[in-house]
């Protein structure tokens, strides 16, 4: 974490994530209303001391909704991403450590995979499925595993030449040992860092599907089931649009500004060409 003191913009990035990581644990604590009470006495009330983000078509308060809407959006980033990062990580090892036809073969599949615009396919696998918060993170991990793969693919070609991978063969190590043992520690900078970008990808696309209706169903708050009603009321109810929309712009812009810093330090010659 010494990168963070060399870089004040990502430590303050990163200071905002930790702070949206409280408020989700913290959310029954800190939430001043249920996120789902609904109030017909308070319907579309702008921001006050008794509602400070104001209140939704239902009379539900928006900041205890974005409290809550806050849980959705960290856990979908950060299970979607654990999701892509194992798949892409264990299909690029394998293509990378052995090569030939098997690289061949998984290559061809990502290159097939890469050809079918990531947020039509994920639309189209939540008009078969059920729509729920764990159907969205399998979905969105399962789409989102390519660039990954093709990260691990080149740090094995590139690795499983050096030295101590060749030392470790002619000890008689298996491949099994030599993959997991050896080489990946050593290959799991760059994904590392695709991580960091790939959790405010994945935070993007659950809001854009809970807008579009296919992602998080109301009652339940996501900060893009909130915009979408703010969509509805854009010229009454103002906050519904631009405090849930702040959100999200401010919680992927944390993500990738840290990932930006994350990069520099790990690699060095990137920020020499700037």
């Amino acid at each position: 974490m010494g990168f963070l003191r060399k870089n004040p913009v990502a430590l303050i990035a990163f200071l905002i994530i930790i702070f949206l990581f409280m408020i989700s644990l913290l959310a029954p604590v800190i939430a001043l209303y249920s996120p789902t009470e609904i109030d017909v006495d308070n319907v579309l009330s702008p921001p006050s001391l008794r509602h400070p983000f104001g209140t939704d078509e239902l009379g539900r308060d928006v900041l205890s909704r974005m409290i809550y809407g806050a849980r959705v959006s960290l856990s979908v980033g950060f299970i979607a991403v654990s999701i892509a990062i194992l798949i892409g990580t264990l299909i690029g090892s394998i293509a990378g450590y052995y090569g030939g036809r098997i690289d061949s073969i998984l290559m061809r599949f990502v290159d097939i995979m890469l050809t079918f615009p990531t947020i039509f396919l994920i639309l189209a696998i939540m008009v078969i499925v059920e729509q729920n918060i764990w159907t969205i993170m399998v979905v969105i991990g399962l789409t989102g595993w390519m660039d990954v793969a093709r990260l691990v693919r080149a740090e094995f070609l590139s690795l499983k030449e050096r030295e101590f991978v060749q030392a470790a063969r002619a000890l008689g190590m298996s491949n099994s040992r030599i993959i997991f043992r050896h080489i990946l520690p050593n290959a799991l900078a760059p994904v590392f860092v695709a991580a960091v970008f790939g959790i405010a990808g994945a935070i993007l696309t659950e809001s854009a599907l809970s807008f579009l209706g296919f992602g998080i169903r109301p009652p339940e708050p996501s900060w893009g089931n909130i915009l979408s009603s703010g969509k509805d009321n854009i010229e009454v109810a103002w906050w519904l649009s631009v405090f849930p929309g702040l959100a999200i712009f401010i919680t992927t812009l944390s993500y990738n500004l840290l990932g930006e810093a994350l990069r520099d330090s790990l690699d060095p010659r990137l920020r020499e060409h700037r």
